[in-house]
């Protein structure tokens, strides 16, 4: 496909045909084409519903946020302007909207591993230990390790999880949240520290109780 002068193409999206970019797929949804939507859907429904669930721990209100990002995507689809980010950008801003308004609003809850990250349900879990005790011991830390993060004041949890957990680098976490790269640093550093000593109290719990006993 060539493009032509003018075209607003993300750099994620050269080399993809038109007809399966983002912003061409928006405009056919728009127009009632239930085909487009759902390459839509599924083309970002994992990755909303992962940074939801990491940030709410909650599986019921990840669903629910995510069925909201895209109900808002539908209604004013023309809000989205391809000239200025992805579409996944756009879709991110929508979704952090609602996680911190579910947080301000409702107490936290623990429901991590209701469903698996990418939205779906059940399934066995695949088992990477060598012994039935390894992999109880691998799981409580992962447990303790979600726990703490949940545990962390928002603004702190919403860097830990782009950058450590997400995996972005410092520009596109500041990007997204829409703050210096330097408050990332400051807040991933001050998310860190608070995570390891968190963690590291946890970890004490079972000592101090041995000891009182």
């Amino acid at each position: 496909m060539r493009l032509q002068a003018g075209q607003n193409v993300g750099p994620r999206e050269i080399g993809i045909p038109e007809e399966a970019r983002d912003d061409v797929l928006l405009r056919r949804a728009a127009n009632g084409d239930e085909d487009a939507f759902t390459v839509l859907y599924r083309r970002h429904q994992a990755a909303i519903y992962r940074f939801a669930l990491r940030m709410t721990g909650n599986a019921w209100a990840s669903e629910e946020i995510v069925q909201d990002v895209f109900m808002t995507l539908m209604r004013d689809p023309k809000k989205y302007d391809a000239a200025r980010a992805a579409l996944a950008a756009y879709l991110y801003g929508i979704t952090r909207n609602r996680v911190m308004k579910h947080l301000e609003r409702l107490p936290r809850e623990f429901q991590l591993d209701e469903q698996n990250e990418n939205g779906s349900r059940g399934g066995a879990a695949v088992i990477n230990a060598v012994t039935p005790m390894h992999w109880a011991e691998s799981q409580e830390r992962m447990g303790q390790v979600r726990a703490a993060v949940l545990d962390l004041p928002a603004e702190f949890r919403e860097v830990v999880v782009l950058c450590e957990l997400e995996e972005l680098s410092y520009e596109e976490a500041s990007q997204r949240i829409g703050c210096p790269i330097g408050t990332v640093r400051s807040r991933l550093h001050r998310g860190r520290a608070l995570l390891l000593a968190k963690l590291e109290m946890l970890r004490d719990v079972p000592r101090r109780f041995s000891a009182a006993r």
